[in-house]
């Protein structure tokens, strides 16, 4: 998106400058052509012109709107990913940068991507308000604690480019910094694979997880189980006691997770426990990569966890 957003620029500046030097000019011109010239003179009306007025309005109106369409277009292009994206997790925290990959690697201030491949990051915080900035991608989103925002780019060209916190978070803010690190795709691949072998995907570990906590024991298929069934929930609707219905994706699952009695499913009484306080925000991520891994999403990342699960 970077060449989208410097054209962008560019245009505003262009246009900006132009109408900048025009201004003072006809203000310089004007102030001498109209001066004052002896205490006894007097000037001459001035007469309205209907057109000149039409002329003076319709061309800014029509610049404005073209700068309006323009960067609305790319607002939602840098607002909207990709169907097909690589999905990666971040989580902030004074003063450092946590990644998690789906394959299971995990990074601190550093993020390893292929190049040429969309990637969605998935961000929270774990204390304070941070902002994750990489300027050559032309990339910038706060990262809310309690909440996930996403932001996505694909790096076109390989190499080290500097990744910031541009939201002030601390005593340690300006050593908040990292890099990205954009590699072939068999490269990518290779490092992912590190010498150690393929980690524990996140799908995995949140498996681990969910089954550690019990939660097998109240979500299953089951008739008569005192929880919904989470397989093929991610991303569909689901109707609460209230009469409501709400979205299963990301924030639905957390809040469910941290606070369930906040929207209680149809058909279920609030016998779940919180677990606020019990599980850090990657653990959070880890278990909602796996209740994603159910749902048969055609995510490629995804596909890779479900059938891992599977041959579990």
């Amino acid at each position: 998106m970077a060449r989208a957003v410097d054209n962008l620029l560019y245009f505003w500046g262009t246009v900006s400058s132009f109408f900048l030097v025009l201004i003072f000019t006809m203000v310089l011109v004007f102030a001498i052509i109209y001066r004052r010239r002896s205490e006894s003179e007097r000037p001459r009306p001035i007469t309205g012109s209907l057109k000149l007025e039409l002329l003076w309005t319709s061309i800014p109106l029509f610049l404005v709107m073209i700068m309006f369409g323009w960067g609305a277009k790319v607002f939602y292009d840098l607002q909207t990913p990709p169907r097909e994206t690589l999905n990666l997790y971040v989580v902030g925290k004074q003063w450092m940068w946590k990644i998690q990959h789906p394959e299971g690697n995990r990074e601190i201030n550093e993020l390893h991507v292929p190049v040429g491949t969309p990637v969605k990051l998935q961000m929270t915080s774990e204390d304070v308000i941070h902002s994750f900035y990489v300027p050559a991608f032309r990339i910038k989103m706060d990262v809310v604690p309690g909440r996930y925002t996403t932001a996505w780019f694909e790096a076109t060209k390989p190499g080290k480019y500097h990744l910031f916190c541009a939201e002030f978070c601390g005593t340690d803010h300006s050593r908040m910094v990292g890099s990205v690190y954009v590699m072939e795709p068999d490269e990518y691949q290779a490092w992912l694979v590190g010498d150690t072998g393929p980690a524990l995907s996140m799908a995995e570990a949140g498996g681990q997880l969910f089954n550690r906590l019990s939660c097998h024991t109240c979500h299953s298929s089951e008739s008569g189980s005192r929880g919904p069934d989470l397989a093929g929930i991610y991303g569909q609707p689901v109707s609460l006691i209230s009469g409501e219905t709400v979205i299963a994706d990301e924030d639905y699952l957390r809040e469910s997770i941290l606070d369930p009695t906040a929207k209680i499913v149809a058909g279920y009484a609030p016998v779940m426990p919180t677990f606020r306080g019990q599980l850090n925000e990657e653990e959070l991520l880890r278990l909602i990569a796996y209740i994603r891994s159910l749902s048969g999403l055609s995510n490629p990342e995804v596909r890779t966890e479900e059938r891992t699960n599977t041959e579990q």
